[in-house]
């Protein structure tokens, strides 16, 4: 799965010489926490609700409201914006968006292709492709077991649930307690939760979970 295939488009971007007020009133209009900032067609930098929310022109309180709101009125989103911006290609593959995302701290990359801004990567669309990853919105037996971390072992496990009937929803695979283990999720139509533990109780290490959810 590449990033083309999640981003959010088309793209919605502001112009870096754009009041924050107006840009905070389109961002909830439109539903979105940040954009990329255009000029002439070329990214120049990414604004956040947070930069917008943030931005104050003084911190003097002795200032009444509407000469606050006045000097807000003249603050632009150049002023504001990140410079230094992260993108990624559309056929970068998601997992790894997701990677700079959390090391970055970053809810938000704009997606490039052949030098143009396409799309953006966001936190949502990151979520929705767990979603779907993990099978949270299709009902089935969910299984939560420890396996041995060694060559055949999930092999093991998918031919003893489709020899027994069982027709896989989903399936992930997370870090174990230690180094010599790993810990698996599944969710599985066709058999039941007794016969999955007869089947695998030998080839799992732990049973952690098994529910119909």
């Amino acid at each position: 799965m590449f990033v083309g295939e999640r981003m959010s488009r088309p793209v919605i971007s502001v112009s870096p010489d754009v009041p924050i007020n107006e840009v905070l009133v389109m961002f909830r209009e439109e539903h979105i926490r940040r954009a990329p900032v255009m000029k002439e067609g070329k990214l120049i930098g990414i604004v956040s609700e947070r930069d917008l929310l943030n931005a104050s022109p003084s911190q003097v309180t002795s200032l009444s409201v509407w000469e606050l709101n006045y000097l807000i009125s003249k603050v632009t989103v150049k002023s504001v914006m990140t410079k230094k911006v992260i993108t990624v290609d559309k056929d970068t593959p998601i997992e790894e968006a997701a990677r700079i995302m959390a090391d970055k701290k970053i809810g938000g990359i704009p997606v490039m292709s052949e030098g143009k801004v396409v799309g953006m990567i966001t936190e949502t669309d990151l979520f929705k492709a767990f979603l779907e990853l993990m099978g949270a919105r299709q009902k089935a037996t969910r299984v939560t077991a420890t396996i041995p971390d060694q060559p055949g072992e999930l092999a093991k496990i998918t031919k003893a649930i489709a020899h027994n009937g069982g027709d896989f929803v989903s399936f992930g695979i997370f870090s174990g307690p230690d180094t010599n283990s790993r810990v698996i999720t599944f969710k599985v139509n066709g058999i039941k939760k007794e016969k999955i533990r007869e089947v695998l109780g030998n080839l799992v290490t732990k049973f952690w979970d098994i529910r119909y959810s």
